[in-house]
């Protein structure tokens, strides 16, 4: 009975929409990311730069899933309204420009400061990063950035890293299927525990 139910919780999640927070410096791709995943009728041919935010809507067909994205601006003076999102978020996805290796540095204290924020140090909340501009001739490998960002020091958190390209669309299908089964599995553990917390405090 028990596979069942957790079966029928994944059935009912995977009809739920699943909201995502796309994070990544000005001009690492993340609204042209997002511009692949819609409709060809709603993609536009000219992406322009997000000023505060945007919310998008898209389709996961292969997954049935309805996602909510938040697309984030990157840009200096915008950087301070993340942390407004970061409480209902189902899961993060932080874009990397890994052509502007000048920037890695400030990638990093930007990604650190989101993971030790408190609406998410105490959460399972994947996070998908990508390697975007793949295609670029002075590009880094999805290991060199790993590197580079210590990723490997994110203990609590389920995460996964892949080159991408927003423009073919290479790499951005592999990393977004992996995001929704963990968030999948994140969603079931934290409606878990909520029962197994209010059936102890019975």
């Amino acid at each position: 009975m028990g596979m069942l139910h957790n079966l029928a919780d994944l059935i009912k999640i995977k009809k739920d929409k699943m909201t995502i927070l796309v994070l990544g410096l000005n001009n690492s791709g993340k609204s042209s990311i997002i511009n692949h995943f819609k409709k060809s009728s709603e993609q536009t041919s000219i992406v322009v730069p997000t000023v505060g935010f945007m919310v998008e809507q898209f389709y996961i067909g292969m997954s049935g899933v309805s996602i909510k994205a938040i697309d984030m601006s990157g840009a200096t003076r915008y950087r301070n309204l993340w942390e407004h999102q970061f409480k209902n978020c189902h899961g993060i996805i932080y874009v990397i420009d890994s052509s502007d290796r000048m920037r890695f540095v400030v990638v990093k204290d930007e990604l650190d400061l989101v993971l030790q924020h408190p609406d998410l140090c105490n959460r399972i909340v994947p996070i998908l990063f990508y390697g975007n501009k793949m295609d670029m001739e002075d590009s880094l490998s999805s290991v060199k950035i790993a590197a580079a960002l210590r990723l490997e020091n994110i203990k609590d958190k389920p995460w996964h890293i892949c080159s991408s390209s927003a423009i073919s669309g290479e790499g951005l299908g592999e990393g977004v299927q992996w995001l929704i089964q963990q968030m999948r599995f994140a969603m079931l553990n934290n409606k878990n525990a909520a029962k197994s917390r209010s059936k102890h405090s019975k």
